[in-house]
């Protein structure tokens, strides 16, 4: 297992043949601790359809407290990630959605929604509503939250949530010129420290490319990650989004990407490491999802159907689910995760 900061970075700057070289390690490891089996993921966020799955329109949809609102305008989302979900903006309404939710046949949700100024999500109001959904209707619940404090960690851990998602940034310049936030590193490694303190399950994202397209902060991210033992890790990519200040930005290539899922397994080895829904489509998405496989990732949330078929002729045992990729330590770890 690598050690050093200086090994890690390598990594990043690693040449084809090198990368090959470091993939196929990284898959050896994956498949030591997990056995050589990949698991696919196809929420209800949006329609997907391969030769053998296809995903439900309501088995796990996510859920806006916020509505469309953010108060953070993040240049490369300005909010249009929220337009997506379904809006439930009181307790009341969000207990009601989930219970129609519930009686069409959904298995669970996730909450999310927009920041405050101060980069979190107004989650307080809603633990209580959040504690009588998991009581009575028995959904699993993920919660996707902002820069946090521990009085609502404690709160979520006691409302029964499944797992609690936080997306990490490793730059502070980055927190200021894509998120408009007056933050810093340090204040998403106590809000993980918050978190993993309180005792929920706890599934961090990496963006990739975040910073215009290019690395960086992406191995401060792991760094920080890596001290609070989480249950997964999800690594997610810039998708430029049409409308906003970086729909015409350069995602990062899939390369890149792959050194920073290598970079996750050799930093956690044994880890459920995840390539997460958001990435960009087409050709892109095609070479991702596949170096992916070779890189051992243990799940690819809507993969490419090119994917699918790489990972059944390296003799994977593929499984497929309708609900969120961050439920891959409950799939694989049960014992470990679900006592």
């Amino acid at each position: 297992m690598l050690k050093s900061r200086e090994e890690y970075l390598r990594i990043l700057n690693a040449s084809e043949r090198e990368l090959e070289n470091l993939a196929e390690a990284s898959r050896e490891i994956s498949w030591k601790f997990f056995g050589k089996q990949i698991r696919f993921y196809a929420p209800s966020f949006v329609h997907y359809e391969s030769s053998e799955f296809r995903s439900s329109p309501i088995a796990f949809p996510s859920i806006s407290i916020t509505g469309k609102f953010c108060a953070l305008r993040c240049k490369h989302c300005l909010g249009k990630i929220l337009e997506t979900m379904i809006p439930a903006t009181s307790p009341d309404s969000l207990i009601n959605t989930c219970k129609k939710l519930k009686e069409r046949g959904s298995v669970g949700c996730l909450i999310s929604g927009g920041c405050l100024p101060d980069g979190s999500v107004p989650l307080d109001g809603f633990t209580d509503a959040i504690a009588q959904v998991k009581r009575d209707l028995d959904l699993t619940i993920v919660v996707h939250t902002g820069i946090i404090s521990d009085s609502t960690a404690r709160k979520l851990k006691n409302a029964g949530i499944d797992a609690a998602l936080i997306d990490i940034i490793g730059s502070n310049e980055t927190i200021r010129k894509i998120y408009h936030l007056n933050a810093k590193v340090e204040d998403y490694d106590k809000s993980l420290k918050a978190l993993s303190d309180s005792g929920i399950s706890l599934v961090p994202h990496v963006l990739v490319g975040l910073h215009y397209g290019t690395l960086k902060g992406e191995l401060k991210s792991l760094e920080i990650i890596s001290k609070y033992k989480p249950a997964a890790v999800i690594v997610i990519v810039l998708m430029p989004i049409r409308g906003t200040p970086m729909e015409d930005i350069v995602p990062p290539t899939p390369e890149d990407i792959t050194k920073v899922l290598v970079t996750a397994k050799l930093m956690m080895p044994t880890t459920p490491l995840v390539l997460g829904c958001a990435r960009p489509v087409g050709e892109h998405r095609i070479l991702t999802d596949i170096l992916a496989v070779k890189a051992g990732v243990n799940a690819i949330a809507f993969p490419a159907e090119d994917a699918i078929q790489f990972a059944k002729a390296m003799g994977l045992t593929a499984t497929f689910s309708p609900i969120c990729c961050s439920q891959i330590f409950a799939d694989l770890m049960p014992s470990k995760f679900n006592k």
